[in-house]
């Protein structure tokens, strides 16, 4: 993402990198007192969990997510009381909240839907552990994917993840379970709003329960957000059929792919098929500025990319739809995804025809979400 950012914005990060201050870490990335929004990423706990609010820091988030284990293994070791301990004291030091600023994400084994009682019982143990993790961490959001009803009937699918949910939070104290919406690939459980809100109308807490917002996912689902009356059309939606009280939190990504494809494919803001002004619109709603807003974009092995987008997203504060320089950006950065968008829009085509030649059979299953580059399917 060279020459993303404003001329103003690179001179501040370039003079941060050069500050010194003795006895401190100089942060890549600096927060500035003045932006409105919990804007973060997701980021590595290599090392320690304890790291993660480092690197946070280090590019300039305002709030965070990160794996509480690793999230290709069932059964990892415990969160030390020492490292706990280190990590509470670092987001004292540097002003996260772990209640409300920090959203660790569930591993993508984690099917609570899952019609075989033995996987069922496996992925809920996995997903308690984590609920416990967070509270011994003192965070209060939990999120995760919802997970898929295999072969199984979905409205009975939905009642075993609602049961799950239950007996969690009888075997946890106060942590905020956030259920995340889906792309629909698959028998995926969450592409439908209504889904959603069927397994809330199940959790007996409700205090305990919240929804995550994905922009990709939701873009996948087919819901169409690019536009201010699009995009106030699915809040309205979403108001209606689940309740804004629900939303805890938002993931920000661009799509890899266009409308209504069912691909959980992500992008650097601004060069997929959502374009920069969904975000600008985000950066600019009153209503969102209680609640992480994490971004999940592309980045390799390349971080910084995260606090180029954060950075990005506190210049985005304030710009109409008609700003010059805003006008300028957005081409940019569409200009630099067209390749890839125009790549995996033939893809799309080319599957759509195939698929209307063939003869309508049962769906088959996908694998739950794209985020690591071997992802488990789930059981």
């Amino acid at each position: 993402m060279a020459n993303l950012l404003p001329a103003t914005t690179k001179t501040m990060k370039k003079a941060s990198t050069k500050a010194t201050s003795k006895g401190s870490k100089t942060f890549k990335y600096p927060r500035v007192a003045d932006c409105a929004f919990k804007f973060g990423a997701h980021v590595s706990t290599s090392g320690g969990v304890s790291n993660a609010v480092t690197n946070a820091m280090d590019v300039g988030a305002y709030s965070f997510a990160m794996f509480l284990k690793s999230p290709r293994k069932w059964v990892s070791p415990e969160i030390k009381d020492e490292e706990a301990a280190n990590f509470k004291q670092l987001c004292e030091k540097h002003g996260y909240d772990p209640r409300t600023d920090i959203l660790p994400h569930g591993s993508y084994f984690i099917n609570l839907a899952n019609p075989d009682a033995e996987k069922e019982q496996k992925a809920f143990d996995s997903f308690v552990d984590d609920l416990k993790r967070c509270e011994k961490l003192n965070i209060g959001l939990y999120n995760f994917h919802p997970g898929s009803s295999l072969d199984s009937d979905h409205k009975e699918a939905l009642a075993r993840l609602a049961k799950n949910i239950n007996k969690a939070i009888e075997q946890t104290d106060f942590v905020k379970i956030v259920i995340e919406n889906m792309a629909g690939h698959g028998n995926l459980i969450g592409s439908d709003l209504q889904d959603i809100r069927d397994v809330i109308d199940m959790v007996e807490n409700k205090e305990r329960v919240g929804v995550c917002v994905d922009t990709c996912h939701t873009f996948a689902a087919g819901y169409d957000i690019r536009t201010e009356k699009d995009y106030h059309t699915f809040w309205n939606k979403f108001e209606t059929v689940i309740g804004w009280k629900y939303l805890s939190a938002i993931h920000l990504n661009d799509s890899k792919a266009p409308l209504g494809a069912n691909r959980d494919l992500h992008q650097k803001l601004g060069y997929g098929f959502l374009g920069l002004e969904v975000f600008r619109i985000i950066a600019n709603d009153e209503k969102l500025k209680k609640i992480p807003i994490i971004l999940e974009t592309p980045v390799g092995n390349d971080d910084s990319i995260y606090g180029e987008e954060i950075k990005l997203l506190e210049w985005l504060q304030d710009r109409s739809i008609d700003d010059v320089d805003f006008i300028k950006k957005s081409s940019e950065l569409s200009s630099s995804g067209a390749k890839e968008r125009a790549e995996h829009l033939k893809k799309f085509e080319d599957k759509a025809k195939k698929t209307a030649k063939k003869p309508a059979t049962k769906r088959k299953s996908g694998s739950i979400d794209s985020m690591l580059s071997k992802k488990p399917k789930t059981e």
